[in-house]
């Protein structure tokens, strides 16, 4: 891809606009490797026919004090494992718009980026083969529900752990340790996740630990729009996917985004007109892989490759995918995260 000549603010492109590009690539050329999820068995409000019905009690809000904490690693294969070995594929939810995580190579053809490595790890313990999935592509605002209607098997798309989700999906243990920040132009007079935001334009995906945060505390942030959750959503400052914060911005629609900053870094080494704000992140968050509430064997499993993943040190596959993908925006990390099991 190559680099466009940036325009002011005020409805031209800031900076590189080759993510606006690749964006609009993606969205054409999905079909090609890619099972869009509209095109899974019907609707996300019917009837799919993944793992079938679950008997598990979802975590209660009030009881969640340590929502890393999953199942116990296992080898063992129960009904879910049996249902993807029978259909001989993986059906994994993940993004195709996020640098270095989980992104379409337009000279490849083939997605790539660190959760990428992280499904075909997980498909080639299950299957025996690396190659066997078929990935949907999601927006940030329905992994949940792509869960909930068997669209998928399992999401994995830098999707953070939290007792409110943990309500509605089943977690592996953390796989990554992200932190929401501030991302801004060089130029502006916004420096942080601080009162420098007063007054400003703040772009978030829908359905994010972004929104949550902002919701909880904007420093007088303009983050909402007039008809979020009807029909009539402007989708300007609360869209479907994280990427299109990063386009509203280059548009000079918003004047700031807030997300993960292991997203955020990828979209700054796309971009060089934009930063990171601030010291560092303001949360700390976890990464981890979903699957549908009830699906215990198939947890289980992940938490087996996982911690298969993390062996070797530096050597590790783990550490391979970040040399790989993530090092170079997010310099200095010497490991993953620690796992942490649940004993009930």
């Amino acid at each position: 891809m190559t680099r466009a000549k940036g325009r002011a603010a005020g409805g031209g492109l800031r900076g590189w606009g080759g993510v606006t590009g690749m964006a609009v690539a993606c969205a054409v050329t999905a079909s090609l490797t890619l099972l869009p999820l509209a095109h899974s068995h019907g609707t996300l409000g019917g009837q799919g026919s993944g793992h079938g019905a679950t008997s598990a009690v979802p975590v209660k809000a009030e009881e969640c004090k340590a929502p890393e904490a999953s199942l116990p690693a296992s080898k063992a294969d129960g009904p879910n494992i049996k249902k993807i070995k029978e259909r001989g594929k993986l059906i994994a939810g993940v993004d195709q718009n996020s640098f270095r995580w989980g992104y379409r190579n337009a000279e490849a053809g083939t997605l790539e980026g660190f959760d990428i490595d992280l499904v075909r790890a997980i498909a080639e313990n299950i299957l025996g083969d690396r190659d066997a999935v078929i990935f949907r592509a999601i927006p940030t605002n329905q992994r949940i529900a792509a869960l909930e209607h068997d669209k998928v098997d399992v999401v994995v798309r830098t999707m953070t752990i939290n007792c409110k989700r943990a309500e509605q999906v089943a977690f592996s243990t953390a796989y990554f340790q992200a932190g929401q920040q501030v991302l801004a132009p060089k130029e502006s007079t916004i420096d942080g996740y601080n009162a420098s935001l007063k007054g400003k334009r703040v772009c978030t995906a829908e359905g994010s630990t972004a929104y949550d945060a902002l919701a909880a505390k904007s420093f007088g942030a303009v983050f909402k729009d007039a008809h979020d959750g009807t029909a009539a959503d402007e989708d300007q400052l609360t869209v479907p996917n994280q990427l299109d914060c990063l386009v509203r911005l280059q548009l000079g629609e918003v004047d700031a985004v807030v997300t993960d900053n292991a997203l955020a870094a990828g979209q700054a080494a796309q971009d060089p007109a934009v930063e990171l704000k601030g010291d560092g992140p303001f949360t700390t968050e976890y990464y981890g892989v979903a699957a549908k509430l009830g699906a215990d064997d198939l947890v289980a499993r992940v938490n087996q490759v996982l911690a298969e993943y993390r062996q070797g040190g530096a050597q590790s596959p783990w550490m391979t995918s970040y040399r790989t993908w993530l090092e170079e925006g997010l310099p200095g990390i010497e490991g993953p995260p620690a796992p942490k099991y649940r004993s009930n």
